[in-house]
């Protein structure tokens, strides 16, 4: 039986990029999900940051989403990273550019009022804007899914919930980028990183929130499903 243990939370984005490495490279692991409004004793005693995910393996702990996806990629055959180092590089430097693209989410639904979410639509849809002429076809560089799509996917799995509130127009009307975003979320590793209930919880989620999306997610919520 395998010793990786995977700790994660039900919404957490960063827990997913590490699952779908695990799902791409078939690696026998154990998962288990935790509160992080309550985080258990035993849960702060092993996590120095207190976020997750964390990974327990050969009694050690490691921690920092990208730092677990290396690590499992690296241990395990094959490679989801290109070979060549300069491109395997590029790749690298998009996915940290794809965290920042996750921190400008969160800005986007934590916005508290009108001006500071258009604010933060703008950040958003600029890096969108941004990233889209890198984008080979179908997938991020090409015919072969890596790393840096499962990275993407967990970013795009946000539009779907916020394209059913409202059309923001925050993704780039391009033909690479809309064919890049359907092939990358039908990649069974990227729809099967969640849990089960995911997309209802991400809704309630967002309701939950005293922003400007969460009042606009309520008002959506409220709206007949067939109106007359």
């Amino acid at each position: 039986m395998s010793d990786l243990h995977l700790i994660s939370h039900h919404l957490c984005p960063y827990v997913q990029r590490a699952v779908i490495v695990l799902s791409e490279k078939s690696i026998p692991h154990r998962r288990t999900y935790i509160d992080l409004a309550a985080k258990p004793g035993w849960f702060r005693a092993l996590s120095p940051l207190g976020r997750v995910p964390v990974l327990e393996t050969g009694g050690r702990v490691l921690f920092e989403s990208q730092v677990i996806a290396e690590y499992l990629d690296e241990t395990t055959p094959g490679s989801l990273h290109p070979a060549d180092p300069l491109e395997r590089a590029r790749h690298r430097a998009w996915i940290e550019f794809g965290s920042e693209t996750l921190a400008a989410i969160g800005k986007l639904y934590n916005a508290p009022d009108e001006a500071a979410f258009a604010a933060a639509a703008d950040t958003l849809r600029g890096r969108l804007e941004r990233i889209a002429p890198e984008v080979a076809g179908p997938f991020f560089a090409g015919e072969r899914f890596h790393m840096a799509d499962g990275v993407w996917g967990t970013i795009f799995r946000y539009f779907d919930t916020f394209d059913a509130i409202g059309d923001f127009g925050l993704m780039p009307e391009t033909a690479p980028m809309a064919a890049w975003r359907a092939v990358v979320s039908a990649r069974p590793s990227v729809q099967q990183a969640p849990p089960e209930g995911y997309p209802a919880r991400l809704a309630n989620f967002l309701r939950a929130r005293q922003s400007h999306l969460g009042g606009l997610a309520r008002r959506a919520c409220d709206r007949p499903a067939n109106p007359v």
